[in-house]
């Protein structure tokens, strides 16, 4: 029997915008126009024989039935495009990973060699994303993140503790000694711009609420931070597993043992059609002996 199936391009037109609940958003994703994502719907809905949106304070809102439809077609679709991706390579299996990108940059790569080393067939293909696991465009096999959370469709492992302690260059300590709280009156505090309570969270906790340093300086980046704290523009709120290498090398030290301020782990999410995949588990098993070989500080 011939399957009944409805237009490839209608499919990918509904499944964004529902993903992405805006018919403009789904138009840049796809490379077309919003009337063209439009047109894609409504040629659906008539093969259907059904409507798959209602307009909500200027967004659209998959009907209970598009919903379902969703859920259906949507890991389908994931499969179809790992499957074009595979066509025509070579042996070697392909791995595809998504982590923020202070973590990629700071633990993930400089460790992957290790990986390698163990499977030296896989391919390992990195993009960095802060993006919460539903909200990826692309299929991964794995996708870390902060947690444990919950995402439906996905399986959560935490592989990695973290905290919170200031860090800074031990030129820096030599210059401007620090060896009370106090003494961060006389240097300057580098701040995240995505992360701006963590400062006075761990002055609160230290006893030490409303000091105030020599100067303060804000970056958009928590890895631009952490730089910064290597170059000794400052002292950072160091999250204790992403330096942990570098204090380990005396590139940072930490000039107090505590308070250090509690953190979310990072997790592996794996989806729930590569839950079982071997090379998925495999690099989650890694994932999971190198967080327990990692430093703590404190």
């Amino acid at each position: 029997m011939p399957r009944s199936l409805p237009p490839l391009n209608a499919l990918r037109a509904f499944e964004a915008a529902a993903r992405r609940g805006s018919f403009k958003e789904a138009a840049g994703e796809l490379g077309v126009t919003q009337g063209a994502v439009g047109q894609h719907v409504r040629v659906l809905e008539g093969w259907l024989g059904a409507p798959l949106f209602t307009r909500h304070n200027r967004r659209i809102v998959p009907t209970d039935a598009a919903r379902s439809y969703l859920a259906g077609i949507g890991p389908a679709l994931d499969r179809i495009a790992a499957a074009t991706e595979r066509f025509g390579q070579d042996d070697r299996a392909v791995l595809r990973v998504s982590a923020p990108a202070t973590f990629a940059l700071r633990w993930l790569v400089p460790r992957l060699a290790r990986f390698r080393a163990e499977h030296p067939g896989v391919e390992v293909r990195l993009e960095t994303s802060n993006a919460s696991p539903e909200a990826l465009g692309d299929p991964f096999d794995v996708i870390i993140r902060g947690g444990p959370d919950t995402f439906y469709g996905f399986r959560a492992a935490p592989f990695l503790a973290e905290e919170r302690l200031p860090v800074c260059s031990p030129v820096l300590m030599d210059r401007i000694p620090l060896r009370r709280c106090e003494d961060l009156a006389r240097h300057t505090l580098l701040h995240t711009l995505s992360l701006p309570r963590l400062w006075a969270d761990w002055l609160a906790r230290a006893g030490r609420a409303g000091l105030d340093p020599a100067a303060t300086v804000v970056l958009d980046h928590f890895y631009l931070t952490l730089q910064a704290a290597l170059d000794g523009l400052g002292v950072a709120m160091g999250p204790t597993a992403l330096v942990a290498d570098d204090m380990a090398r005396g590139r940072l030290v930490a000039p107090f043992a505590g308070p250090a301020l509690p953190a979310r782990s990072y997790c592996t999410y794996l989806p729930e059609e590569r839950a079982n995949d071997p090379l998925a588990l495999a690099f989650r098993a890694w994932l999971e002996r190198e967080g327990d070989v990692g430093v703590r500080l404190g």
